[in-house]
This record gives structure tokens, sequence and C-alpha cells, in this order.
């Protein structure tokens, strides 16, 4: 990586499955995301307005309570450099949880032992976040303008190609009228973290 990132949070999620709907240029059958079009997230909060964890100690620890083995944590983070427009973003059209309060402490991430997954493209609308997965036809939009394809799980593996991918989605408009700006989410599954006894 040749950027500096900041967390955004941990996120507790199901492996979602690619539906027969979804875009051909996905290899499934299993995506990674952090977004609630496209998974089921664990919240923090009993009233599920928040789905960011601020460690992977309590997500794991929300993973554990869940009771459900398909549930895995991915950890999240934005270039500092795209933090200032996303910030904008949710200022603008609702804030989301605990997540506009980490990134303006820009938290380095990964965190140590973190193994790096790939690049997601991701944008804000009204308090939540959308994935180019999840508004048809953007993978193959990107991919004949761009040359660029999603790897395994729906992740860019390459960080310049991610940053290009979200520029040109941007530029373009085709989120219009969900997402405006685009963003390359890095996304890392942490190490499995030790459980107090009881949890």
């Amino acid at each position: 990586m040749q950027l500096r990132y900041v967390l955004a949070g941990y996120r507790v999620a199901i492996r979602g499955y690619i539906p027969d709907w979804q875009e051909a240029g996905l290899s499934g059958p299993h995506l990674l995301s952090l977004s609630d079009c496209m998974v089921d997230l664990v919240p923090v909060d009993p009233a599920g307005r928040d789905h960011w964890f601020a460690s992977s100690q309590e997500a794991e620890i929300a993973r554990s309570q869940a009771g459900n083995p398909g549930l895995h944590v991915l950890g999240v983070g934005f270039a500092a450099d795209d933090v200032p427009g996303l910030q904008d973003d949710m200022a603008r059209d609702g804030w989301d949880g605990s997540l506009p309060d980490r990134l303006v402490r820009r938290e380095e991430f990964p965190g140590a032992g973190e193994r790096l997954l790939g690049f997601e493209l991701v944008g804000f609308d009204v308090a939540g976040w959308h994935t180019w997965t999840c508004l048809g036809g953007l993978v193959t939009d990107v991919h004949q303008a761009t040359g660029i394809r999603p790897g395994p799980g729906g992740l860019i593996q390459d960080e310049q190609d991610a940053r290009t991918a979200a520029r040109w989605l941007t530029d373009s408009g085709l989120g219009d009228p969900k997402v405006f700006l685009w963003a390359a989410a890095l996304l890392t599954e942490p190490p499995r973290a030790t459980l107090p006894a009881g949890e």
C-alpha cells in the first residue's frame, strides 16, 4: 500500500451470496462486503443504529455472542485523503453511528496482524453504505471503461486499480441518485481475538 489508511471500524457480517440477478462479472459464490445492502450485519447497539465496532476484540465478542458460525469480523479503513469527502457526504446525508467520530481521530489502519483482503468500492447515502456490486451494472460499466474487474469476493486486489475505479465511478455519475462520491475501502481480516473468560 502506498497511501496512509485510517480506521473506519470493524463490522460483523455474514458472507453474502451472489444472487442470480447480480453482475455476471462477479466470481462467486460469496461476496465480502461492508454494505448492509449485500450482507447482514450485527449491530453494536440494541436499537441497531450503529454497526461499527471500535476494535476487533469488541467485534469478536459480538460475533461470538451472536452464535452464528457464518459470521466473520471485517476490518475497514479509508485512505486518509478520502476522509474529508466522506465526512462531507455523511454530514449532508445523515451520520452513520460512531464512524464519523472515529474518522476524525485518524487511527492508523490496518492493525497488527490483519490480513489484507482487498478493496471494495463504496459510497454513502442516507445513513448507509452502498457497494458497486449492489447497484446494477456498475461492475460491468467499470470493467468496460477501465479494464478493472473484481476478484474473489467482489474485491479489487490492487490499490491503484481500486482508486482508479472509484474515481471513474465518481466522475461517471452512474451511482446517481444514491451515490455521488465513491471510495475504495480497504477490507481486512483481523486475527481472531482472544476473548475474556465467560464471553
